[in-house]
């Protein structure tokens, strides 16, 4: 685990982002953007920053806006297909070990909170 390899790990996250996305293979979701709920936590390296400034550490504001960027260059029929691009941007920064990421949606069905998918992904050698 990441733990036994650095002994401290860091995450920060992004709780409940919600967006608009043309995504679903229905026909009812194909008429309009739908709610989607983005979960996200990236696991960093545990190094401190050496002075208390944004520039020493990973600035989450790029996640949001890479997210909204992806989310609206079109139509998703798969939420895999939309979770992965996440999973991508958010394993850019050299400072992120690995991710998890979790993308619902709470308005497709009346009987249930959402419907949804997650996964996590580290880079390669980051488990040791």
């Amino acid at each position: 685990m990441l733990l036994s390899r650095w002994g401290e790990v860091r995450a920060i996250y992004l709780r409940d982002f919600a967006l608009k996305v043309n995504i679903g293979i229905h026909d009812f979701e194909k008429r309009g953007p739908q709610r989607i709920l983005v979960n996200i936590e990236l696991f960093l390296k545990p190094e401190s920053p050496g002075a208390d400034e944004i520039a020493e550490v990973l600035d989450y504001d790029f996640l949001r806006r890479e997210i909204m960027d992806l989310a609206g260059r079109g139509h998703f029929n798969l939420q895999e297909t939309l979770l992965d691009g996440i999973l991508s941007l958010c394993l850019a920064p050299p400072s992120v070990l690995g991710a998890r990421v979790r993308t619902e949606k709470p308005d497709v069905y009346p009987d249930c909170a959402a419907v949804g998918l997650e996964a996590v992904r580290f880079k390669p050698g980051a488990l040791g």
